[in-house]
C-alpha cells in the first residue's frame, strides 16, 4: 500500500486542502468520487494519480509558486488541482476557449512557473515558449512512494494560496482573486454542517473550473466522500436529456446559474420529464433569480430544498445565503437572506455607517472568506479591500462587494442592483435591478436585462420575446414610477448568456 500521511479531524488544525482527500480516501478508497463524459475515478485513483503528478512538481523543485492548468473540464483537471495542491504550490485554471489577448493578459500577470496541460492541447506553448510543462498523458496510475510529497506539504500554512482566478476586471484586464486554503476550508465546513452533505450525495456540476461557483461541487466532494458529475456542457442547450442525465446518474444536489435553471422551467421540460423526489437540494447563485422561474420549480418539485446563494469570487463562492421556506408572488424579489457562519455582512451608507431601517446601502464583508486579494495588482486590492470604517483600533480588512442592498421588513437582505447599475437618469437615482425584477414576473418575457446608455442618456431594456415599447412601459408603470420606465425596448429572439452561464452584460452593451 502507498504511503499514506492521514489527518484524523480533531488531531491538528487542517492547513492544506489535500488532508480531506487522505481521509475520504482512507474511509472510501473504492468509491466513485468524480466522474466525466471519459470515465470516472474512485478516491483511491484520484489520490494515486494526484500524488505521482504531485511527485513531478516537487521534483522540479516548485514550491508556493503559481501554477497555470490548461485543459479541458475533466476529472484530469480536477487531479491536477489536487496534486498542485499536495505540492505545496497553488493552480489558477485557464479556459481552454479563451481568447488568445486575455491568455497573454493572464499570463503576464500570473507569470506561471509551470503549465499543466494535455498533449492535444500543447499549443499554449506559443504563449510561453520557455515555460515549463507537464502533459496528463505521461502521469501513471502506478503506486510509489511520496515522502518528498508529504514533507513539503507540511510546510504549508493554512493561509498560503489554493488558487487564483480571473475575473474580468473594468478597464479590460483580467483580475486574478487569490484565496488561500483556509478560506475554501472554513467554506466547505460551513456549508457541510448547514446542509448536513454527506457519502450519499451526488452533484451535478454546471459551473466552469475557472469560476468560483465550482469550488462547493469540487471541495464537497472531496470532503465528505460524495460523488460530482462533471455534466456534459452541451447537455445545458436540451433540457430533457439534461433531466435525463440528473435521473439516470442519481444526482440529488445541484448548484447552478440561475439562467441554467431558467432554460429548463421556460421550455417546460419540468412537465415533460417527471422529477418529483430526485432532487434533494436546488441552490443558485451569481445572478438574479426571478421568482417566476422558481415557482415553476418549486410547483413541480415541492419536495425539494432551494436556496439563493450569493457572493462575489472576492469572498469565496458564498456570503450569505437564503432557504427558500415561503410563498413568493412572481414580481416580488428573492431574498439573499443572511450570513454565513463565521461571516459578518455590514451594509454601509455613503457616510460609512451602518444603514438603518430600509435604507440602502452597500454590502461589506470582514471574515475568513476574504480573498488575500488580486494577484500583482496591490493597486486595484486597496480599492476594495480597505480598513474596516467601524473598527479604528487595529488593522481588519474589510471587502466593498459594490453591490447595492437593503434590509426588507424581516432583516432579510434583498439585492438590488451593482453599483455600477445605478444610474442618475432625469436628475433620479435608480437601481436597474429594480426594473428588471419588475419584467421577470411578466409571463410573455423569459429573462430580461436593463442597461444604461449613457451617450443618450436613455434606459435601454433588453427581453427575450416581442413585445412592444407601448405596452411594456404600460405594464411596468404598474411596479415602478414614471421617470424609470425604459427609454428603448430591443427584442431578441435569444438571450446571450457568457461561458460563466450568466447574462452576458457586455454583448448586450455592444448592442446599444
Amino acid at each position: 500500500m502507498f504511503y499514506i500521511r492521514t489527518y484524523k479531524r480533531g488531531e491538528k488544525m487542517l492547513s492544506n486542502i489535500t488532508y480531506w482527500l487522505d481521509e475520504t480516501t482512507d474511509r472510501f478508497p473504492d468509491k466513485i468520487g468524480y466522474v466525466d463524459g471519459n470515465g470516472k475515478l474512485t478516491f483511491s485513483e484520484t489520490k494515486i494519480k494526484a500524488l505521482n503528478l504531485a511527485n513531478m512538481i516537487v521534483q522540479m523543485g516548485l514550491f508556493k509558486k503559481p501554477i497555470a492548468i490548461y485543459m479541458e473540464k475533466s476529472t484530469d483537471a480536477l487531479v491536477s488541482f489536487f496534486a498542485v495542491a499536495y505540492s505545496g504550490n497553488f493552480y489558477s485554471p485557464i479556459d481552454v476557449t479563451m481568447p488568445e489577448s486575455r491568455i497573454i493578459k493572464i499570463f503576464e500577470c500570473l507569470q506561471p512557473e509551470l503549465i499543466i496541460t494535455k498533449k492535444d492541447l500543447l499549443e499554449i506553448k506559443k504563449y510561453i515558449p520557455d515555460g515549463k510543462f507537464i502533459c496528463m498523458d505521461d502521469v501513471d496510475m502506478v503506486e510509489h512512494t511520496y515522502e518528498c510529497v508529504y514533507e513539503q506539504r507540511e510546510k504549508t500554512c493554512d493561509t498560503d494560496l489554493l488558487y487564483v482566478l480571473f475575473t474580468s476586471g473594468s478597464t479590460g484586464i483580467p483580475k486574478g482573486v487569490s484565496i488561500s486554503h483556509k478560506s475554501v476550508i472554513d467554506f466547505i465546513d460551513c456549508i457541510v454542517e448547514l446542509f448536513n452533505f454527506n457519502e450519499t450525495d451526488a452533484f451535478g456540476n454546471q459551473a466552469p473550473f475557472y469560476f468560483d461557483n465550482s469550488i462547493l461541487d469540487i471541495y464537497t466532494t472531496m470532503r465528505t466522500g460524495a460523488v460530482m458529475y462533471i455534466i456534459p456542457q452541451k447537455l445545458f442547450a436540451w433540457p430533457i436529456p439534461l433531466l435525463e442525465y440528473l435521473d439516470n446518474n442519481g444526482i440529488n444536489n445541484i448548484f447552478w446559474v440561475p439562467s441554467a435553471l431558467i432554460i429548463i422551467s421556460k421550455l417546460k421540460a419540468l412537465k415533460s420529464y417527471d422529477m418529483s423526489g430526485k432532487l434533494k437540494r436546488i441552490m443558485f447563485c451569481g445572478e438574479v433569480m426571478p421568482n417566476k422561474q422558481l415557482n415553476i420549480w418549486r410547483r413541480y418539485l415541492p419536495d425539494a430544498v432551494y436556496v439563493n446563494m450569493y457572493g462575489p469570487t472576492e469572498i469565496t463562492d458564498v456570503c450569505t445565503y437564503y432557504v427558500v421556506e415561503r410563498e413568493f408572488s412572481d414580481d416580488e424579489p428573492l431574498p439573499i437572506g443572511k450570513a454565513m457562519k463565521n461571516t459578518d455582512i455590514m451594509v454601509l451608507n455613503s457616510e460609512n455607517k451602518l444603514v438603518v431601517g430600509d435604507e440602502v446601502g452597500e454590502l461589506c464583508v470582514r471574515g475568513t472568506s476574504l480573498s488575500l486579494g488580486y494577484y500583482n495588482n496591490p493597486q486595484k486590492t486597496s480599492e476594495v479591500f480597505v480598513q474596516n470604517p467601524l473598527n479604528t483600533s487595529y488593522p481588519e480588512l474589510i471587502y466593498r462587494t459594490g453591490d447595492i442592498v437593503r434590509y426588507n421588513e424581516r432583516g432579510e437582505i434583498i439585492y438590488l442592483s451593482r453599483k455600477d447599475f445605478q444610474i442618475k437618469h432625469l436628475g433620479h437615482r435608480i437601481e436597474l435591478g429594480e426594473i428588471e425584477t419588475a419584467v421577470s414576473s411578466w409571463d410573455e418575457v423569459s429573462m430580461n436585462c436593463c442597461l444604461y446608455d449613457d451617450k443618450h442618456s436613455k434606459i435601454v431594456l433588453f427581453i427575450e420575446g416581442t413585445l412592444e415599447l407601448s405596452y411594456v412601459n404600460e405594464k411596468i408603470s404598474r411596479f415602478v414610477p414614471e421617470y424609470m420606465l425604459p427609454n428603448r425596448l430591443i427584442c431578441l429572439d435569444k438571450m446571450p448568456i457568457n461561458v460563466n452561464g450568466k447574462i452576458d452584460r457586455v454583448k448586450l452593451k455592444e448592442m446599444i
